[in-house]
């Protein structure tokens, strides 16, 4: 893409006027944009990494200037005020919360926990891959399993391969990349069941976006005294992903166990505006609805062009183009607008998520073009 600036650039693209409104869908207010802190509209439109397009809200960096004040001391004896919120929050006790610098790192000392010399993990394929590679590199063997015709994880298959080698099952439930979810009685039994032979970890990063009523978390096995972990980070809804901060739940011996192994752990700025995000209502309501806006644009966008989709269940969708996606994030590139990488075996298929309202028009624009 030819270097514009943007003035240039939303004129080649037909939105240099107002953005008034979007197929029925209103801008922001100007109190709306203080408050929720939309990104700047910018070129190329990066929606390849399922970030929320708003936040931190203006509670949080209010919360994190006030920060700087103890900026000079380290955050370990400031961590038990946030450990006592996500508790409360999830119901369990403070020494069942690890915190640690983003979910990501929780995932990865689980993978190091559990895989190292040749510990086995039961894995889907494909699915979200941070435990699983970084794992592999301290001696794991990941025992991969196809997701079903569905796109879902295969429960069946994955109970099947379990044996004396099975140090852990990693389920991602929404499913990165394909968005799919899991029956919520049958994920249960399912955790409730193996979890006697082997430790679960559910990562339930987008757990946030499921419109699902009473759709169970993996926390109340853990409740129950259950060998299973499970994740959430402050990166989706609360809008945190430059923050770097996420947690693990678990019980007690299982969190002492993952806390040893915490390596970045986090830091002050970061404690405060968990802290803030999670009793920031206003922007985490703002955040699904902008969310559920964006993703009826980008539905409608592919029913006007006749690809398949999969339901989401997330802050992205996975579509079918027909093409391989290394041709397709090249044109769409060329267009101004970064897509999700290849996601194999789904050779053909594409990752998009979810941006304003702005930056979704953009990408239908441009889809629409690159399809004709």
């Amino acid at each position: 893409m030819t270097n514009l600036n943007r003035r240039q650039w939303l004129q080649k693209a037909g939105l240099a006027g107002s953005f008034a409104v979007f197929g029925g869908i209103p801008a922001l207010t100007a109190s709306e944009k203080v408050k929720f802190n939309p990104r700047p509209l910018a070129s190329p439109i990066r929606l390849s990494s399922n970030e929320n397009p708003y936040g931190p809200s203006k509670m949080v960096r209010d919360a994190m200037t006030k920060g700087f004040d103890i900026g000079c001391r380290y955050p370990f004896s400031y961590s038990a005020e946030l450990e006592n919120m996500i508790a409360a929050k999830e119901g369990v006790a403070p020494e069942q919360i690890v915190i640690c610098g983003g979910s990501t790192e929780g995932l990865r000392i689980t993978g190091i926990t559990y895989g190292v010399n040749g510990g086995e993990i039961i894995a889907a394929r494909p699915t979200f891959l941070a435990m699983m590679t970084y794992a592999e590199q301290w001696g794991a063997a990941i025992n991969w399993v196809p997701v079903d015709s569905e796109m879902k994880y295969d429960l069946d298959e994955i109970e099947k391969r379990i044996s004396n080698k099975t140090k852990l099952i990693f389920l991602c439930n929404p499913n990165n990349p394909t968005s799919t979810l899991l029956s919520g009685t049958r994920v249960r039994d399912f955790c409730d069941s193996v979890s006697n032979r082997t430790v679960v970890f559910s990562d339930e990063a987008y757990y946030d976006f499921i419109d699902v009523p009473n759709y169970p978390s993996m926390v109340e096995l853990v409740k129950e005294g259950k060998d299973v972990i499970v994740s959430r980070t402050f990166s989706k809804v609360y809008g945190l992903a430059g923050i770097r901060i996420g947690y693990l739940i678990a019980k007690p011996e299982i969190a002492e166990k993952l806390r040893k192994n915490v390596v970045a752990y986090t830091n002050i700025l970061a404690l405060e505006a968990a802290k803030t995000a999670l009793q920031d209502k206003e922007f985490y309501d703002f955040s699904l609805k902008k969310n559920k806006e964006a993703k009826s644009v980008i539905y409608q966008t592919l029913d006007d062009l006749g690809l398949e989709y999969v339901q989401s269940h997330t802050n992205f969708i996975f579509f079918r183009s027909g093409r391989d996606i290394k041709e397709l994030q090249g044109q769409m590139l060329d267009e101004g607008v970064m897509i999700g990488r290849p996601f194999p075996p789904f050779h053909e298929w594409c990752r998009i998520s979810t941006g304003t309202i702005e930056e979704v028009r953009l990408f239908s624009k441009a889809l629409k073009k690159v399809m004709a």
